[in-house]
């Protein structure tokens, strides 16, 4: 009987001590995670996949009174512009044949009117300082963020079976925004897991705590409550990519329209994508 006792005791026992391992150091920890930080776009560029993003208007009640279904195949996009997104679905139905080759054709002269650009030596100049602009904007972005935030590593969890350090972010008192993106993160505060091993952001839940106003107050105005969660996945074992995104919002539009919205983005799906690769794509099964 001692020895069963004692059988059952040592998981028990064994338990906080393993909870009990220090936390990695908190400069050297954020050194590399701020050293790995990447955009979804640079991270998605070598990569076509599928992307299917539902989108829903609620009522008073928090229940679904409109919405759509839209699924998307997604290409690299041409350098310095945002990535391809083919409609290829709509509330469950496939995009006619005709529309759909008529937005490749479309596609086509873009692409092509792009080749011509490049053509030239100057074409080329303009696109390299637009990269060089894109890539200071958010290195400057990036450097508010850790100029924002009080960032406080909390404990250790496990998420899908990687070990993560989930870290709380609040915005701190007094501290001037630098960039436009800074002005927009010290309205949020943040919850996020950052894989020990990669240093690579696995999942942040983000919570407005106060109204935002958008173009003056003009555009629309997020309220205070607003939340969303980004989850990313390790994809062949070798890089974090986006594989969930959701969000709930209370706004008004144009100073007049209340809109209670609610959506999702499922990304899957991912293949390597370079000029050889097949454009022929079948959606994954539901």
């Amino acid at each position: 009987m001692r020895g069963l006792t004692l059988a059952l005791l040592v998981p028990l026992l064994a338990a906080p001590a393993a909870q009990e391992r220090p936390l990695p150091d908190f400069e050297s920890f954020a050194a590399q995670v701020k050293a790995h930080l990447a955009t979804d776009e640079e991270r998605q560029s070598g990569y076509m996949f599928i992307e299917r993003r539902t989108e829903q208007r609620l009522d008073g009640s928090g229940r679904a009174t409109s919405g759509s279904v839209k699924v998307f195949e997604v290409y690299p996009g041409l350098p310095g512009q945002d990535r391809y997104r083919r409609l290829i679905e709509e509330d469950g139905k496939p995009l006619p044949a005709a529309k759909l080759a008529q937005r490749d054709r479309d596609r086509q002269k873009e692409v092509e009117a792009y080749a011509q650009r490049m053509a030239s030596t100057s074409g080329k100049q303009r696109e390299t300082q637009q990269l060089q602009k894109e890539q200071r904007k958010y290195s400057a972005a990036i450097d508010d963020l850790f100029r924002i935030y009080d960032v406080h590593m909390m404990r250790r969890e496990s998420i899908e079976g990687h070990d993560t350090i989930m870290a709380t972010l609040v915005p701190k008192d007094g501290v001037k925004p630098l960039t436009d993106d800074g002005k927009i993160m010290r309205h949020f505060k943040a919850r996020a897991w950052i894989s020990e091993s990669d240093y690579e952001l696995v999942r942040v839940e983000i919570e407005a705590i106060d109204d935002l106003s958008i173009g003056l107050g003009l555009l629309a105005r997020v309220h205070k409550g607003t939340t969303a969660t980004y989850q990313r996945r390790k994809v062949n074992n070798e890089v974090w990519l986006p594989a969930q995104v959701t969000w709930t919002a209370s706004a008004r539009v144009l100073l007049v329209k209340q809109l209670r919205l609610r959506g999702i983005a499922e990304f899957s799906g991912y293949r390597k994508f370079t000029v050889d690769t097949s454009t022929t794509y079948s959606p994954p099964s539901s």
